[in-house]
This record gives structure tokens, C-alpha cells and sequence, in this order.
């Protein structure tokens, strides 16, 4: 997926514009600091380094970032209709954790987390778009999220530094005395980090199928989970060769027949 400049700014906007409705004061004005500040960055920044995980092109971090937002909307929505106890937090905070809990994928204060992949071979065969920045210390995304807003002097309240620090759920080893504690004690005693979890994956996999179901894709998900596309495929495919194998027995040249049927005839019989 590419984005247009004017793509870019359309989201960079709608992101700034979150900022302003939302929060209020001190909060905001920092917030907006740190935006100002990191802008760059987050207009070409990715979502991850690799094109079959998720948003792996320049501005695929502000579409996560907003993508999360309104899934987390969407589930804290679900979560009061299903009765689940929501007192304890606001739109405010879900929004809060929401913008920010990717923020580690930004980089520090100096250096970009994503540097583009100069190897066009792990490009092409392995789909490796962005590597790490060595010079980057090593934190995981939502320390360095933490660690980022400290930088500018955005507070946040405990609920919310538990649910950005919990946003990745068990993939991050380090969650795991957080999410499996036994006995009540130590158990988590608000549900918003499950909510921006959720809201991660949702977001996360939605952005996965835009791009399982396109054209770049090197797998046919479609015909995989129906298997009677691919033999509509075959068959069709099966006919064009038929077509050409009678077009080369009449002496017709490849310029009667469509594009991709010369590809096809190219690819079977040579450019000659």
C-alpha cells in the first residue's frame, strides 16, 4: 500500500485534531509538543518492518495508531453493552493509550526505530521492508512509549500506564506476571488492558487482510478459503492455453489475443 502526500496529511491532521477534542490543559499542550516534535517520523514511520505483518510502509504507523483508536472506541462500547465494568476509566484515557502505545516505534529522541532495508534481496524474497536501527537501545515498544512521554512530561494515571504497558498482551514475555497472576491479590483490577489489547489485535488483523487480499500478497487467501475459486482459475487459465496452443497452430501472432494471454504465451513458448 502507498499513501499520497495529501494521504498523509489527511491522517496526520485527524490525529492532531484527536488531540485537540480530547485532552485538556497541561496534558494537551505536551501532547502536542511531542507530536510536533516526533512529526516527521510519524508521517513515514511503519507499523512493523515485514509486509505480511501489518502496515509495513510509510505512514502505516499513523493509520495503526488511528485504527486502534477506533476499535478500542468500538470494544469500550461493546464491553458497556455486555455489562462489563467500565467505571474506573474514560474515552479520555482509552484514547490516551490508544495513540501512544506504538509510540516506542518511533525511535528515542534521536534516531528512527524503522531505517529502511538496503538488502533488495530480504526486500523481494522475504518481504523485509525495514530493519532496527542499532543505534537505538534495546526496550520493548511500550517501555520506550513509557519512557518517550516521560521525555515531555506527560502524565498518566496508573490505569493507563498499566493498559499502554499491557497493549501487546502475552507476546511480550514480560506481561506474563501481569496477566497470569494467581491469587486475587494479583490480579488485574481493571479491564482496560484487555480492551486495548483487543483493540490492537482487531486493528492489527484488519490491516493484515487489506493486505492477505490483495494483489501483492504472495499467497491467494481467497483461494485457499475457497478452494472452488482456484478451480475456476484453472480452468479459465487451461482455455487461454488451449486458445494459444490453436493460435500458434493457425500461425496467428500473439497481438490478437489479450495482455495477459501474451504474458502467458511468452511465458509458455518463449518472447520468439
Amino acid at each position: 500500500m502507498q499513501l499520497t502526500p495529501e494521504q498523509l496529511q489527511d491522517k496526520w491532521d485527524e490525529v492532531i485534531d484527536l488531540i485537540n477534542n480530547t485532552f485538556e490543559g497541561e496534558r494537551k499542550d505536551n501532547l502536542l509538543k511531542m507530536y510536533d516534535y516526533f512529526k516527521d517520523r510519524m508521517l513515514f514511520a511503519p507499523a512493523s518492518g515485514v509486509v505480511y505483518y501489518h502496515n509495513a510502509f510509510p505512514g502505516g504507523y499513523l493509520l495503526h495508531i488511528l485504527n486502534v483508536t477506533k476499535f478500542a472506541l468500538k470494544t469500550y462500547e461493546l464491553y458497556k453493552e455486555l455489562g462489563l465494568h467500565t467505571d474506573e476509566y474514560s474515552e479520555e484515557e482509552i484514547i490516551f493509550c490508544a495513540l501512544n502505545h506504538d509510540l516506542g516505534k518511533v525511535g528515542n529522541m534521536d534516531f528512527d526505530y524503522y531505517i529502511p532495508n538496503e538488502s533488495e534481496w530480504h526486500r523481494k524474497n522475504q518481504g523485509k521492508m525495514y530493519e532496527y536501527d542499532d543505534r537505538v537501545h534495546y526496550m520493548t515498544v511500550t517501555d520506550r512509549a513509557v519512557w518517550l512521554l516521560n521525555q515531555f512530561n506527560i502524565k498518566m494515571s496508573e490505569v493507563e500506564y498499566l493498559a499502554l504497558r499491557l497493549t501487546d498482551g502475552m507476546y511480550e514475555e514480560a506481561n506474563k506476571g501481569y496477566l497470569m497472576g494467581y491469587g486475587e491479590a494479583k490480579n488485574l483490577k481493571t479491564n482496560l488492558p484487555y480492551l486495548l489489547h483487543q483493540a490492537d489485535m482487531l486493528a492489527t488483523r484488519w490491516e493484515k487482510e487489506q493486505y492477505m487480499f490483495s494483489k501483492d500478497a504472495e499467497i491467494n487467501y481467497s483461494e485457499v478459503l475457497n478452494p472452488e475459486l482456484r478451480g475456476i482459475r484453472e480452468k479459465e487459465e487451461a482455455e487461454k492455453v488451449e486458445r494459444i496452443k490453436q493460435a500458434v497452430e493457425k500461425k496467428e501472432t500473439p497481438d490478437v489475443l489479450s495482455k495477459k494471454s501474451k504474458d502467458l504465451f511468452n511465458e509458455l513458448f518463449g518472447e520468439n
